[in-house]
């Protein structure tokens, strides 16, 4: 029951019908309302509150964080994460779990290279406004681009790539939906797995070689991508 609660709580807050700083109904009140325990409602508000969707303030209840307004970036041009959160007024942030620079047989093969070709693979979680929006899996052809291994990778990967003199110009990017694994739900703060979407992108240079693989989980309960269609 506490998990239809929230899920509808959820919907609210990220489709900005419940506004930043809105108070949630007292835990008795909606109790009462809805004819249901107030350990029920209880239970709802907590999950809210560890997917940071909502902050306790003692008497005065629990209130809507700011920020957490789906987004709903454009996917009209070729863009990373730390560029669309500037688009969106956003201030992008990325923690590094893992960095290494070795060989990999099977993203060769994705790659269309030698088994013995190596690559930087990274895993970051990007977050916009302190929050986690994404897991993001990637790789990179250091034959390309060398420098990328020791540069700076806190910020934007795009334009290390730019100043190691492999620039993107084009990808093929696949969008679908996936369930997070519990330490991906760890980073997300989610109590149980919620849907995600899995943006799956293939980077091309000027010269048509591939440079990056990415694999990135995105929250589903914050992220909306539009997209413009013309006849």
């Amino acid at each position: 029951m506490y998990r239809q609660l929230e899920h509808q709580f959820r919907a609210m807050i990220t489709d900005g019908l419940l506004a930043a700083g809105a108070t949630l109904p007292a835990e008795r009140k909606l109790a009462l309302d809805l004819g249901i325990s107030r350990k029920t409602v209880q239970q709802c508000y907590d999950a809210l509150r560890q997917q940071r969707l909502v902050s306790a303030h003692g008497r005065n209840g629990y209130i809507v964080e700011d920020g957490f307004r789906r987004i709903k970036p454009g996917m009209e041009r070729l863009k990373g994460f730390t560029e669309e959160m500037q688009e969106l007024g956003r201030v992008p942030s990325t923690r590094i779990l893992e960095r290494a620079v070795g060989e990999d047989r099977s993203i060769a093969s994705i790659f269309g290279l030698s088994s013995t070709a190596r690559f930087l693979r990274l895993v970051r979680v990007r977050l916009g406004d302190g929050i986690p929006l994404s897991v993001e899996k990637a790789w990179y052809d250091v034959g390309i681009a060398p420098g990328l291994a020791e540069a700076d990778l806190s910020g934007s990967i795009y334009a290390r790539l730019l100043e190691c003199g492999a620039p993107l110009v084009d990808c093929e990017q696949t969008i679908e939906a996936a369930s997070p694994e519990p330490q991906e739900c760890a980073v997300f703060g989610f109590s149980e797995p919620l849907p995600c979407l899995l943006i799956k992108r293939r980077s091309y240079g000027a010269d048509g070689r591939m440079i990056e693989y990415v694999e990135g989980l995105f929250r589903g309960d914050s992220y909306a991508y539009r997209l413009r269609l013309r006849a």
